[in-house]
């Protein structure tokens, strides 16, 4: 019954993922801000590193580029994934229950799929590049915080990635439900009338 309801609304489905991927992009890129205080590594490292990476050496502009590819990567996963649930109905984060459970597998989807492999074979290997040439001391000052941590960065990103599919399936299955929610008590009174 539940599912019937939501064929009525395909594009809210999509708008109810996309906006619970921006939010849960906001929310684990505002925590990264809070490890880079604690650490004591200077803020916006984590954004930085994936600007250098692509070629984009001064700081700010690093800072800039990393911070929109994370937040436009976590904005897409989340409107692909509401796609994919038009088309695979067991995706339909119908509530918020279910919505934690798919998103905690979006989450370690995403680990998986997108940034363990990114980070071993696109990143990791750019930051050892950085610590042998000193000709950007900015990145060669970067590459140096993380030497040696690749393993407690994978294992980290992990977490990282399981409160963002954590969020996004909380704030996917409550839109999603209050939809239906209304769509029922709407439906309820048309038919007293």
């Amino acid at each position: 019954m539940e599912l019937q309801k939501i064929d009525n609304t395909p594009k809210m489905l999509i708008v109810y993922c996309t906006l619970a991927g921006l939010i849960s992009a906001l929310i684990i890129s505002g925590l990264l801000e809070v490890i880079d205080f604690a650490s004591g590594t200077p803020s916006g490292t984590f954004f930085a590193v994936i600007g250098l990476s692509l070629g984009f050496n001064d700081p700010a502009s690093a800072q800039y580029i990393g911070y929109g590819l994370h937040i436009l990567t976590g904005t897409v996963a989340g409107n692909i994934f509401g796609q994919m649930a038009l088309f695979w109905r067991k995706l339909i984060p119908y509530d918020m229950k279910r919505g934690v459970s798919l998103g905690l597998m979006l989450g370690i989807s995403l680990w998986a799929v997108l940034f363990a492999p990114l980070a071993t074979f696109g990143i990791q290997p750019k930051l050892d590049t950085f610590m042998i040439t000193e000709a950007n001391t900015y990145a060669h000052s970067i590459a140096n915080h993380f030497a040696g941590l690749y393993y407690f960065v994978l294992g980290a990103s992990l977490l990282f990635h399981l409160v963002y599919g954590a969020v996004f399936g909380l704030l996917a299955g409550r839109m999603t439900g209050v939809k239906l929610t209304v769509r029922k008590i709407i439906d309820a009174r048309i038919k007293e009338n």
